[in-house]
């Protein structure tokens, strides 16, 4: 219990308990003490896993020693620790590519170039991050929908109830019939389906069916580009990389205007009250609370001003600014190490479950869109880039936030 809140201190008196149990049972108190370390970032955390050895670990202390390890550089106990999760967590894409990463470290790059391989075929972060390490830039053929497949799609009964939901406004209802009608289709008629959706402009439709297609991908339906006027603009007056505000946008909100989170969070940009209301005051308006309940326009131009603050606080860093956007700047700064990071190791060790995964998807999705708007070809590791070292500086800078 102590170790939830000062691992430190729990280690200390553990030293001086521990030696009165089995040797096991000092082993288990050490690793709840080093999972608990190392979800605070705290650099024992690995000596303390060190002395937990005789102890049978859990999937999720053994994914957090593989972190610690990760911000440590300790490759052979990356490989070591995520060699010791069940086949289900190992399997996992994050631990497939750091696993990989892991084997050309030490040497054994014939198993890494495999693992790889493998991963490379999946469009996801972790699959764009393992293409680029074995050089693969190129990406898979868009594959177009077809008329024949459209009005195949159209008429279903299914599809034909659903669509009806929607327009009703019964978006519930709607996308249960939706998800029922698409649940067995192959990948022409998905594709074809997620056209159908975004004509009507039910983006999160689109997109969700869209991802489901696994041989063949259509990239313009899994990253759609609405309300281009709107978001382009916002972007080119705020002097914000208009990849990353879509890349962010898809994610919050998958484009739905009237989307509302059950912490209050409203509108495209998910823009929370009181962060509406600190973010109006910086730009001098009055009115904010239509901003996060039914003006789309001002929703943007206030979720954009909020994000370009995040970026100019946190290095212009798109990694620490999305993870700002998501878990406030405090966070995102407090997630630093004494050393500078490489942008996958930050992203893949944040504490929190929700916005290691926000992160990840925003990146990946700001580097598909890049891609899409034509942009200089960039990989995504040097997207991604290096976080710099924490400093008293930039952690004091994190001061009045929202």
């Amino acid at each position: 219990r102590m170790a939830a809140s000062a691992p430190p201190g729990a280690a200390q008196l553990w030293t001086q308990i521990g030696t009165r149990l089995p040797a096991q049972d000092r082993a288990h108190g050490w690793g709840l003490i080093a999972v608990a370390a190392a979800r605070r970032h705290q650099p024992e955390a690995l000596d303390w896993y060190t002395l937990a050895e005789g102890a049978p670990l859990e999937n999720t202390q053994l994914a957090w020693a593989a972190r610690a390890a990760l911000r440590g550089g300790d490759w052979p106990r990356v490989l070591d620790y995520t060699a010791r999760m069940d086949s289900e967590e190992r399997e996992r894409p994050p631990w497939r590519y750091w696993r990989a990463r892991a084997m050309a470290a030490v040497g054994r790059s014939f198993e890494s170039e495999a693992l790889f391989t493998v991963l490379a075929r999946e469009q996801n972060f972790h699959g764009q991050l393992a293409a680029e390490e074995l050089g693969i830039s190129t990406p898979a053929r868009n594959q177009l929908p077809l008329p024949a497949d459209i009005d195949t799609v159209q008429r279903m009964p299914a599809i034909q109830r659903a669509l009806a939901w929607y327009r009703l406004g019964l978006r519930y209802e709607g996308n249960m019939e939706w998800i029922w009608a698409v649940r067995d289709m192959a990948d022409p008629l998905l594709i074809a389906a997620a056209e159908v959706a975004r004509r009507e402009g039910w983006y999160e439709r689109s997109i969700a069916t869209a991802e489901r297609s696994t041989q063949l991908v259509n990239f313009e339906l899994r990253y759609p580009v609405p309300y281009p006027e709107l978001l382009r603009a916002s972007a080119r007056d705020m002097n914000v990389d208009e990849a990353l505000l879509y890349g962010l946008v898809r994610q919050e909100s998958r484009f739905v205007p009237t989307a509302r989170s059950s912490a209050g969070a409203a509108g495209l940009m998910q823009i929370m009250p009181t962060t509406a209301r600190w973010v109006a005051a910086r730009m001098g308006l009055k009115q904010w609370r239509h901003a996060v309940e039914d003006a789309v326009d001002a929703n943007v131009s206030l979720g954009t001003f909020y994000l370009k603050e995040m970026l100019t606080r946190l290095d212009g860093s798109p990694v620490l600014a999305s993870a700002a956007y998501n878990a406030g700047p405090g966070r995102a700064q407090a997630w630093r190490a004494d050393r500078a990071l490489e942008g996958a190791v930050y992203i893949d060790t944040i504490p929190f479950t929700e916005t290691r995964d926000y992160v990840r998807k925003v990146m990946a999705n700001a580097h598909q869109y890049a891609r899409q708007f034509g942009h200089s070809l960039v990989q995504l590791r040097a997207r991604i880039g290096t976080i710099a070292p924490r400093t008293a500086a930039a952690t004091g800078a994190a001061t009045g936030e929202p």
